[in-house]
């Protein structure tokens, strides 16, 4: 701890370095190599599933590791703490992607339409709609660590919303792409992408998590096998990002003064939310461990779906997978700006000794 702080690791310390390095490494590539990059966008998973084979290998390899972190037993002691969990439910899905498809419609649609055009605004809607429907996993551990969150009830609020994506994650993109924009969202896709980028990774890793903690206990389970997919979580996220950014290499370079707009609303809907489950924590008297983290939650998005999820439906190259690629951008600078807040405004809840879920 530095100054009273928790130390960030160093790699979310840096990711918006890091996003800026692979942005310009992936220009560079899509612009010298065009040919490698058009045929490795080529390739998909079946005709007409528009999942692309190396974009879904790479998701697979960022998001087995977060399932791993998913109790599922555990939701059986929410009831012990009820408030924290309905606070971020309701957030999370009755607010949060409707206050994004608003906000986006708002500026996307109206103020920003002469200087992007009506297709490109469909297209950043889209994106920014799939960003705001896919809450966040695995980064709430670390934003919940730098706030003293309490981690056995943030594992929970995370696994609830996982399996909660299961359900609502398909019809609610659909019925907001289709309700702000002139879009018409191929269910078909969007139900592969659910099937491969959530039922597929939350299966095999509830499963590893049963298994290998029967066999060998949950320590080494959580230090020795989580931890060993950690860099390769990092390798894979870094090697996403260059390919995207490969493929978008041209609509970049076209738009560029684009990605500042894109950034606009997503920063509104980030500090919005956030503020309003932090507001109904505070109301409804919720101890700041279980508080901040629902805050963090409501803020902060599950990029790594939402990068996916843009590609199979719209293509490498589409603006709407533009636009979930700002939000990744944005994403470290914003939430560590909540997380200063949260620490800061700490003797704003109530000051009693609070235990963990599990206690």
């Amino acid at each position: 701890m530095i100054n009273g702080k928790k130390p960030l690791p160093i790699f979310e310390r840096y990711l918006t370095i890091w996003v800026l390095a692979c942005m310009a490494a992936g220009m560079f590539i899509g612009r010298m190599f065009p040919r490698v990059i058009s045929g490795l966008r080529d390739l998909q998973f079946g005709q007409g599933s528009q999942i692309n084979i190396p974009i879904a290998v790479l998701i697979w390899l960022m998001i087995y590791p977060m399932m791993l972190r998913v109790d599922i037993a555990s939701i059986v002691r929410v009831p012990k703490k009820p408030k924290g969990i309905l606070i971020t439910l309701f957030v999370n899905w009755m607010v949060k992607p409707f206050s994004m498809a608003l906000i986006a419609w708002l500026f996307f649609k109206h103020f920003f339409l002469p200087l992007i055009g009506s297709a490109l605004a469909d297209q950043y809607i889209a994106g920014t709609i799939i960003l705001g429907a896919a809450p966040c996993t695995a980064m709430v551990f670390v934003w919940s660590y730098l706030t003293d969150g309490d981690p056995a009830y943030t594992l929970v609020q995370v696994s609830l919303n996982d399996l909660l994506m299961l359900v609502f994650f398909a019809p609610v993109v659909t019925i907001l792409i289709k309700g702000a924009s002139n879009l018409t969202v191929p269910f078909h896709v969007l139900f592969y992408s659910v099937v491969c980028f959530i039922v597929i990774p939350l299966g095999l890793g509830s499963l590893s998590r049963l298994i290998l903690i029967r066999a060998k206990g949950k320590e080494w389970f959580e230090r020795i096998y989580i931890g060993f997919f950690h860099p390769i979580t990092i390798i894979a996220l870094l090697a996403t990002l260059v390919l995207i950014f490969a493929f978008q290499a041209d609509n970049i370079i076209e738009h560029s003064f684009h990605v500042a707009l894109i950034v606009v609303p997503l920063l509104l809907q980030v500090y919005f939310n956030s503020s309003l489950a932090y507001g109904l924590m505070k109301f409804f008297n919720v101890p700041h461990r279980i508080a901040a983290p629902g805050a963090l939650i409501g803020a902060s998005n599950f990029f790594e779906l939402a990068v996916a999820t843009a590609i199979a439906l719209f293509g490498p190259g589409s603006g709407a997978a533009l636009a979930t690629v700002v939000g990744v951008l944005v994403e470290v600078p914003v939430m560590l700006s909540v997380c200063s807040f949260c620490n800061n405004t700490r003797d704003w809840f109530p000051l009693e000794s609070i235990s963990s879920i599990e206690a």
